[in-house]
């Protein structure tokens, strides 16, 4: 199967123009007319997820995030950036991104989907539709299975996501019926998630400012972290890949955090 038609029922999933304007989603490295067998997804492309990639011998990667956001105005080995390029190169390894709009189209659902919530609205739109036409974009707020402690929320996060770790924000004992959950950094969908009605708003990156302003607004909130919440994509587009037939790996990846 070639690259570019591997691309096109990614793309089928979730379509670049839903990714935001100042994202950078597609092909970044190789080319469309590779015949691709052996696939690795990963969340992001690591030095270490490249060096898997080319010792199982994989054809494309796919990551969520993209490796490069600003441009590049050299491609040397001393950079970090320029030396991913070039492994990637001697190795026949391309390389496909898929950021704002998996999040948009693939990832908030099935998060939501992960925590139980139901009659979920979305946090923020899309700038276009996403597959069929269908309306798309990032975070969902709803309502939990059933009213429960923000203790019992900690739990379930951490089960349905598979991280040992969350910072809470909030009486641990106060009582929740209404969640949102934005993937990755949400602190710009604090506002947003007590406009949809949420009572707290499971995320990542979520600062000291801005933990100190959703406290003073009687917000709760519970951070998971950025690669806790979206870990679970590198699964989610290996299954999607499966289906086309092709050999597809999911790459050991860690937090970069420790707590000690």
């Amino acid at each position: 199967m070639k690259c570019s038609e591997v691309m096109a029922y990614l793309r089928s999933i979730a379509p670049e123009e839903t990714a935001e304007s100042w994202d950078h989603v597609g092909l970044l490295v190789g080319r469309e007319d590779k015949e691709v067998q052996v696939v690795m997804t990963a969340l992001d492309a690591t030095e270490d997820v490249i060096s898997q990639a080319i010792a199982a011998g994989a054809d494309l990667l796919v990551t969520h995030h993209p490796m490069l956001f600003r441009p590049v105005d050299r491609v040397v080995w001393e950079e970090l950036a320029g030396r991913k390029i070039i492994r990637m190169i001697r190795a026949d390894l391309s390389y496909f991104a898929m950021h704002t709009n998996c999040d948009s189209c693939v990832m908030a659902e099935e998060a939501a989907g992960k925590l139980g919530l139901t009659d979920c609205v979305m946090l923020e739109e899309s700038p276009a539709p996403g597959p069929d036409g269908m309306p798309a974009g990032i975070g969902r707020a709803g309502l939990l299975p059933e009213e429960m402690s923000l203790r019992e929320l900690c739990l379930r996060v951490k089960e349905a996501f598979d991280i040992d770790v969350v910072r809470l924000i909030g009486d641990p004992e106060a009582r929740v019926r209404r969640a949102a959950i934005s993937t990755g950094s949400g602190k710009s969908m604090v506002s947003r998630a007590r406009a949809a009605g949420a009572e707290v708003l499971i995320s990542g990156d979520l600062d000291h400012h801005c933990v100190i302003d959703a406290a003073d607004e009687g917000m709760y909130l519970i951070d998971a972290g950025h690669f806790g919440t979206e870990r679970f994509v590198a699964y989610t587009l290996a299954e999607e890949l499966r289906k086309l037939g092709l050999t597809v790996m999911t790459a050991e990846e860690k937090s970069p955090y420790r707590y000690l």
